[in-house]
């Protein structure tokens, strides 16, 4: 395959994920920047949040699992060893005896943005790290459509050890694993955390509210911000809902240009 036809593959590939989202048509920035705000011209619908101004390439930040970007701090190394110590075999909820890994989360440790879903499914139980199912090839792509990847946001659950069936979080095994979530948290201090669906955004604001409700409103929480959104999940059952996902990403970009150019 020439240079030309991989090109030409890359540019297909980028379209059909805003395609995905359901955005008709966007357009570039002159010069492609880290963290560029992305501007969209949508089919007729709810309005979506101006784009920013885009912000000015920030610092590199830390990255797990990439060993070409700079070392976490030694505190924050520190923090996230003794969360993992402290989860190790955990035996602290009936979901432990019937588990096959603790999820405990993966990405930048240093993230602006910091994602929280649920719980995690089948194919995260067999590997150990969150949305790699089909949400998370969807995830993925949302991530990507805010001009980040994977590496550069942190991904986490409410529960670190998958419900029998993919049921619903029940309120005992919430309660006893709920702490290492808000420990999470603390280490990462994200600008912004996303809640993918309602048990993510109930949990974390105790909140009885449902997701339709909750979602679309910046909230203040623990010192940073946080909005919720539809999970992955649903988005594969009622793939009309994408474009109130896109309405929410934009606001969480709008942010973090925001954050960014005060710098």
């Amino acid at each position: 395959m020439t240079k030309g036809d991989e090109l030409g593959k890359q540019i297909l590939e980028h379209l059909k994920l805003y395609q995905d989202l359901g955005v008709r048509w966007v357009k570039g920035s002159e010069k492609p920047k880290r963290k560029t705000a992305v501007r969209a011209e949508r089919m007729p619908g709810p309005t979506a949040p101006p784009a920013s101004k885009p912000a000015p390439a920030p610092v590199p930040q830390t990255r797990m699992g990439n060993s070409s970007a700079p070392a976490a701090s030694d505190l924050q190394n520190k923090l996230f060893d003794a969360i993992r110590e402290d989860l190790k075999d955990c035996r602290r909820c009936k979901l432990s005896t019937s588990r096959k890994n603790i999820v405990f989360g993966s990405g930048n440790p240093n993230a602006d943005l910091m994602f929280v879903g649920e719980a995690p499914g089948a194919d995260e139980d067999e590997q150990g790290l969150p949305f790699v199912g089909r949400a998370g090839q969807l995830l993925t792509k949302i991530i990507e459509s805010i001009g980040l990847s994977r590496k550069d946001v942190f991904i986490c659950n409410i529960l670190k050890c998958r419900p029998p069936g993919n049921r619903n979080p029940e309120i005992d095994e919430i309660a006893a694993c709920e702490q290492f979530l808000f420990r999470q948290v603390a280490s990462v201090k994200p600008e912004i955390i996303c809640a993918l669906g309602a048990f993510g955004a109930q949990t974390l604001l105790r909140t009885t509210e449902t997701i339709g409700r909750l979602r679309g409103r910046l909230l203040d929480y623990r010192g940073a911000k946080l909005i919720a959104t539809y999970h992955p999940a649903y988005l594969l059952r009622n793939p009309m809902e994408k474009r109130k996902v896109w309405e929410d990403m934009l606001a969480i970009k709008q942010y973090l240009d925001s954050i960014h150019s005060s710098k």
